[in-house]
């Protein structure tokens, strides 16, 4: 804005005493300062607004001036309330250096110019940044993606002094600020939050932005960057779409900013699904390598397959990799007690008389891309779709930025069903890069980073569940790999959460068993043994079930488990003998140790 613009607006109480040549000067700012050196503050084009107590004696008007002048600020406005009117003194030393100098009415408050003014200058730049962003969006959307989501985000932080960070829906970041002196990123344990936060409201149909103050203190702004591709169920796409954070709060923002972050958010919408349609050669060699393993194709024509996939999933990789096998399912319509343990993950691929069933991904082809069913109980919402861009997201290092590790990436899916096909370099080669050791990728340590967002943009009525094979080094494996991959699948099934994972290391222990066993069998089981405990401690608070997990962790040990549970260890022996004396049972014989192991895991 134009200092001349001020004197058009008479309730700001202003009055010019001097410079009226100099009135096409821009305000970039507003600061207001009895300082008599405010030069440290200052960063030119400011309209400063005086009190004048810096004034003792003539001499220090020229002093002040000349240092605002040498600061290069836009104009000076002196109020009456100190003194009654401007001093002589000021108004001679503000035309020697051309400098504009306004007087402010005793009842009108700096408060009400400082608003107006920066009203009036965020109202231009936001503009400004307008006709820029509208720019960069016809380049964007009609040749190469000239710089991608980081040059949007300078200009936010270059015009509008707004420190903004693309996140994906776990809370990965995408992109950030490059220019110097862009503020520091939110730690990770934030943006999970963050991510979590913005699931939980488009899920709930909450109206954007969405405001949260992360544990780091900071409010934030949360806008989400919808994906093209959208579906009528929002179940399809909330898990797999971006996110802008923005660090400010825009509760109070004006329309036009907040329009503003809207165009931002489908700017980068656009680069958005340019990476996710580059995936689709990677997604069509997952494809063809699946159908050929589940056909039961001979090894040698899987073997070339692969060789034609090796270099594009591992670019300028020289030896021959290793394959893992990682399957997923999103299931809808699950039931809050059944997302929590009451049982529900169970019955999926189980029979009522126990036996294991083939799953719907096995009785169907893979296919990459469109519709390829719907998950049962769901309302029409496919869940392998999602499954499929959520293992291309879960897969990606969680401390990696930018799009470039799912390079290493193929996943296709069916109808309820996602397979991801993960090389790995060959395991003499020794560990390589995104925490995978010489067993590959294991199952707890995928879900460590995303299992918080992901609960919450499931929570109501989603779950996942995934399932890692272990590392195999031919074509031979392979078929082996994806049965392995789905019976781990299945064990992550039976356990509570929204968000479960098992490793191929857990199918040769108990839990193998534990998916399999019938329903009603689980429930008689578990309750012939925990629930007069359950009752016990309802009516009594004697936390015997804490007791006897933790009884059992510390294999029976009385020192440590008394340690670990801080108590007497006389106390201890008080409430292992009630578990015995309710339950009939003796804590000192194997089998009934390893029955109440086996009903505390069922329950």
């Amino acid at each position: 804005m134009r200092l001349r613009a001020l004197l058009e607006n008479d309730s700001l109480g202003l009055r010019l005493l001097g410079g009226e040549d100099e009135l096409d000067r821009t305000v970039r700012g507003v600061m207001t300062t009895d300082l008599r050196d405010p030069s440290r503050y200052l960063s030119g084009g400011e309209l400063v607004l005086t009190g004048l107590a810096w004034r003792h004696e003539p001499e220090d008007s020229e002093r002040f001036v000349r240092i605002l002048a040498a600061a290069g600020v836009a104009g000076l406005a002196a109020g009456e309330a100190e003194l009654g009117a401007v001093p002589e003194d000021l108004v001679l030393a503000c035309g020697r250096h051309r400098l504009p100098l306004f007087s402010v009415v005793e009842d009108v408050a700096f408060a009400t110019i400082t608003e107006h003014v920066v009203r009036q200058v965020s109202g231009e730049r936001a503009g400004d940044l307008a006709a820029v962003v509208d720019r960069h969006r016809r380049l964007m959307t009609s040749g190469p993606a000239g710089g991608g989501p980081e040059v949007v985000l300078d200009l936010l932080r270059s015009d509008l002094d707004l420190a903004a960070w693309v996140l994906s829906s776990t809370g990965r970041r995408i992109a950030g600020p490059t220019a110097a002196g862009a503020a520091p990123e939110p730690p990770a344990e934030v943006r999970a939050q963050l991510a979590g936060e913005q699931l939980a409201a488009l899920r709930e149909g909450r109206r954007g932005p969405h405001r949260m103050t992360g544990a780091d203190g900071v409010t934030y702004s949360l806008f989400p960057i919808r994906s093209g591709d959208t579906g009528d169920d929002v179940r399809e796409t909330v898990l797999f779409d971006w996110l802008l954070v923005v660090g400010a709060d825009a509760d109070e923002w004006p329309e036009e900013r907040l329009d503003l972050l809207h165009g931002v958010t489908q700017l980068i919408a656009v680069e958005r699904d340019r990476r996710n349609a580059s995936r689709t050669v990677r997604r069509r060699l997952a494809q063809e390598v699946l159908e050929l393993v589940q056909t039961g194709a001979p090894p040698a024509e899987v073997a070339a397959r692969l060789r034609v996939a090796a270099p594009v999933l591992l670019p300028g990789l020289g030896t021959a990799p290793h394959w893992q096998v990682v399957v997923a399912r999103v299931e809808w319509g699950v039931t809050a007690a059944e997302g929590n343990g009451g049982g529900g993950g169970a019955r999926e691929g189980v029979a009522r008389d126990g036996v294991a069933r083939e799953s719907g991904a096995r009785q169907s082809g893979v296919r990459e891309g469109g519709r390829a069913g719907s998950a049962p109980g769901g309302g029409g919402a496919p869940g392998g779709r999602v499954a499929q861009s959520l293992l291309e997201e879960i897969l990606v290092d969680p401390y990696a930025s930018g799009p470039e590790p799912s390079d290493r990436i193929a996943v296709a899916y069916t109808g309820d069903e996602a397979v991801a096909l993960v090389p790995l370099p060959a395991l003499a080669d020794g560990p390589y890069d995104g925490g995978v050791d010489a067993e590959g990728l294991h199952a707890d340590a995928l879900l460590a980073a995303v299992r918080e967002p992901l609960s919450r943009g499931l929570d109501g009525d989603g779950r996942l569940t995934l399932g890692v094979s272990a590392a195999v080094h031919s074509a031979d494996g392979l078929r082996g790999a994806l049965e392995e991959a789905r019976h781990a699948r299945r064990v992550a099934a039976a356990r509570p959460g929204r968000v479960c994972a098992a490793g191929h290391q857990e199918l040769a222990s108990h839990v193998l068993l534990l998916p399999f066993v019938p329903d009603d069998v689980r429930r008689a089981f578990t309750a012939r043994l925990l629930d007069p405990l359950r009752e016990y401690d309802r009516r009594h608070r004697a936390e015997l079930i804490p007791t006897l997990e933790a009884f059992l962790d510390c294999d029976g040990s009385w020192t440590r488990c008394a340690a670990r549970l801080h108590l007497h260890v006389n106390t201890l022996r008080y409430r292992v003998g009630r578990i015995e004396q309710l339950t009939g049972r003796d804590l000192s014989r194997l089998e009934d140790k390893l029955d109440f192991f086996l009903a505390l895991r069922m329950s």
